[in-house]
């Protein structure tokens, strides 16, 4: 099985190059069009330089590093469609890029925007139809008994049970769970509900594996109560050449996604509850960048007649600087236009006890350290335009949560639960759901559920929904304080 799954990677491998080649010839056609027609004759006349031979070969070594980089070789058996088509694509846009690069430094006349759009189209989309086609190909050869895996389920608990509901609710993974082996305790009835055998106690675990035919080991023990029985097993798969996988929830947590990781040779599996999409970040703060400092350029005369109203009419700075907790509870310098009295922060102490909001933050409608100017810039928000720099920065985002003050962090004590300080986990920005949502008249507690809301549902999507939202928000004066 082994030798046959080698074989089966090696073709895909020699295919894919072979789909890429296809496609940088194709794609080049319209570049040939375009200096003139050649005749047949001509055509097999034209000699290939040998620096534009290496090239090419550079492109088929980086075409399969990035392949394989992206995990298009290894077995796909368990993984979705949708994953796959993402990888390939990423794959794809990658080696499109690479070839870019190249034709900019050596001067490449046929790689310009149409033999890239072209190559790019041709790669991602035949790459795809052919992994599709296989795909397909395996599944209908499982549902009809071939290509099957035999695979035995260690552990009879909750998680060990779905386990098994989903695998048979999928025949085109093409997997034949023999049955269980767990000792016998209170809840075993249930696995037996299944229909499926209990092969074995965990002591002639070892014996069984070595009569019957068991490509894979899925180890769903309570780990705590089990390691001694775990580490055995898994050591009589490695000697038998057994794959062994194990669920790998083991803290039994709520909402964490896990993701495999290796560092320096070693495995590393990492659950994670915040915003995990590296390619949907990298292009959130790519908008972040162009949106901040197109806005800076376009708002520069609003900002400049702001600071010289801050400065004419009252004493002070023109702006207020304050520490604020950011990502991970990083400490940075918001930038506002000053809206309040020079001792503002020093007379906070003496309005506490006419704090309206509820929780961590404090609230007054009618605040006496808000000055005539500062009030006018509240409620039209203009005194929030200079963390567009903090934006610039990389401090904060357009979106995100809004960053706490040091004093409000520190009432989390007293106000909030660990849950709510997952909002620290993602950078924080300059509007979110809850600036839209009623703003400053909206609760501490729904300001809370709202921050963890957005991180649970973020998409890109969901950032320009909110920036198409705010300036309606902020028109409307709705919430301001």
């Amino acid at each position: 099985m082994r030798i046959r799954r080698k074989v089966f990677s090696n073709g895909f491998k020699a295919f894919d190059l072979l789909l890429m080649t296809v496609a940088f010839a194709v794609s080049t056609l319209p570049q040939f069009q375009r200096v003139g027609r050649f005749s047949l004759a001509e055509f097999f006349e034209l000699r290939v330089k040998l620096s534009n031979l290496i090239l090419f070969i550079c492109f088929l070594v980086i075409w399969h590093i990035v392949f394989s980089l992206f995990g298009l070789y290894g077995s796909k058996r368990m993984s979705r469609r949708w994953e796959e088509i993402w990888d390939i694509t990423r794959a794809t846009t990658l080696c499109a890029v690479v070839i870019a690069v190249f034709g900019l430094a050596f001067r490449i006349w046929v790689v310009n925007r149409i033999f890239l759009v072209l190559f790019w189209l041709l790669t991602t989309s035949s790459v795809i139809l052919s992994r599709t086609v296989i795909r397909e190909a395996l599944a209908y050869a499982r549902r009809h008994g071939r290509n099957t895996r035999n695979m035995l389920i260690i552990g009879t608990n909750a998680r060990a049970l779905e386990l098994v509901d989903r695998i048979q609710s999928k025949p085109e993974l093409g997997y034949r769970i023999l049955g269980f082996a767990d000792e016998n305790w209170s809840g075993i009835d249930e696995a037996r509900k299944r229909g499926l055998p209990m092969v074995a106690d965990l002591e002639a675990l070892p014996a069984y594996m070595r009569r019957n035919v068991v490509d894979e080991v899925v180890l769903a023990l309570p780990i705590r109560s089990f390691h001694t029985y775990a580490s055995q097993i898994a050591a009589t798969c490695e000697q038998q050449g057994i794959i062994v996988r194990f669920l790998p929830n083991i803290f039994d947590l709520k909402e964490a996604r896990h993701r495999a990781d290796e560092f320096d040779g070693d495995a590393m599996i990492s659950h994670e509850t915040t915003i995990t999409d590296a390619w949907g970040l990298a292009v959130k703060r790519s908008i972040d960048i162009v949106v901040s400092l197109t806005a800076i350029v376009i708002l520069s005369p609003v900002m400049l007649l702001s600071a010289l109203m801050v400065k004419l009419t009252s004493d002070g700075p023109i702006f207020f600087v304050q520490k604020r907790l950011g990502l991970n509870k990083r400490m940075f310098n918001i930038y506002k236009f000053r809206t309040m009295v020079v001792d503002a922060e020093a007379r906070l102490k003496d309005l506490e006890h006419l704090n309206e909001a509820n929780g961590a933050v404090f609230k007054i409608k009618k605040d006496p350290r808000i000055t005539l100017v500062g009030a006018f810039l509240r409620k039209t928000s203009i005194d929030e335009l200079p963390q567009l720099f903090n934006v610039l920065k990389g401090e904060m985002s357009l979106v995100g949560p809004r960053p706490l003050q040091v004093r409000d962090y520190e009432l989390f004590e007293t106000h909030c639960g660990d849950w709510q300080r997952k909002r620290f986990s993602v950078r924080p920005g300059i509007t979110c759901l809850w600036q839209i949502m009623g703003r400053s008249s909206t609760t501490f507690e729904k300001w809370m559920e709202l921050d963890l809301q957005y991180i649970r549902t973020w998409s890109l999507w969901l950032d320009l929904e909110i920036l198409a939202k705010t300036l309606p928000a902020v028109l409307r004066g709705s919430g301001a304080a």
